[in-house]
């Protein structure tokens, strides 16, 4: 299915206390023939929300057939955003392509109930460089978050072209900085990035318009690195020069290539060097230390670029 992409693990719900909605007292129309702008519009707590799908043209939209998965922000969940920045007292204060795309942010192209949450990506309406569609993350493990920090209040509440979710916050769609810092997966990287003695300020570049293509290796990619030279036992240990020649080796600037652009001895130009992409026996990147690097999940789109996960940490 499209909608997901597994990051390394499926994990079961357990622990997650589902809920249903919509029962015949609180609303005059039925949860089949409701359509999820009615849903959000018979709840009080999420008038702010349908606000804003009107201010954006958004409502014809999700009352179309769908189906449609949406993670419905609270009025708490908007006046927090509100507050976050003092430029924004309402919600025509906010751009409407920004507050447009945000909305899309919360929505999926697929009818997605509590039981079927994984630690996934999921694709959802909103668009990146290339206009390509963002993903948003799904961690499971310990109590159900979304792009890191959002939880949900209300689950599964049933709609004729789709199903809600109430969450307690309004997501933003994630730089190729917050992919990373939402995902434990990658806290190795993040460290590595923010090491304190590095002359390059990697966050703040990599938080910019961009577009950028990371390949972003996980923390076992790391643990390898490091048990590769036994004077290794920590990143501290490696020498800021080799790390930040390796970090760089990592991105590529200016372009935003999703998987489906990539071909076959295609010569790729990160900071760093040259990757030249193998694809005889599935996806794999070539190093010009003699790597063959697995890419072992494409395409998580952020809103400034696009993250490969990779098995390997890349030496130039």
């Amino acid at each position: 299915m499209k909608n997901f992409k597994y990051v390394t693990y499926a994990l079961s719900l357990m622990g997650l206390i589902f809920f249903t909605s919509c029962d015949d007292d609180d609303n005059d129309l039925a949860p089949e023939t409701m359509s999820i702008v009615d849903v959000a519009t018979s709840n009080a707590d999420l008038s702010i929300l349908v606000d804003a799908l009107a201010q954006v043209n958004l409502v014809s939209t999700l009352e179309g057939n769908g189906p449609f998965t949406v993670f419905a922000p609270t009025n708490g969940a908007f006046q927090t955003l509100l507050d976050g920045n003092p430029a924004w007292s309402s919600l025509s204060d906010i751009d409407d392509a920004t507050l447009a795309n945000v909305l899309k942010f919360h929505v999926i192209g697929a009818d997605v109930k509590a039981a079927d949450l994984t630690d996934s990506y999921v694709t959802t309406l909103a668009s990146g460089p290339n206009d390509e569609q963002v993903v948003l993350q799904v961690d499971v493990t310990g109590g159900v978050k979304f792009n890191g920090t959002a939880s949900p209040t209300l689950t599964d509440v049933s709609a004729s072209n789709g199903t809600v979710h109430i969450i307690d916050e309004v997501m933003l769609p994630p730089s190729v900085v917050s992919l990373a810092l939402n995902n434990p997966v990658f806290s190795t990287l993040v460290a590595a990035l923010t090491r304190s003695d590095l002359t390059t300020d990697y966050v703040s570049i990599l938080s910019g318009s961009g577009p950028f293509t990371v390949f972003a290796p996980t923390n076992d990619a790391f643990q390898a690195l490091l048990d590769s030279n036994p004077g290794w036992n920590t990143l501290n240990d490696i020498p800021v020069g080799t790390l930040e020649a390796v970090l760089n080796y990592h991105v590529v600037s200016g372009a935003n290539v999703q998987s489906n652009e990539l071909s076959d001895n295609q010569e790729v130009a990160a900071l760093g060097g040259i990757l030249t992409i193998d694809l005889s026996d599935g996806a794999k990147v070539e190093t010009t230390s003699s790597q063959s690097v697995s890419i072992m999940l494409p395409d998580a789109q952020g809103s400034n670029g696009v993250v490969h996960v990779v098995d390997q940490v890349l030496l130039p």
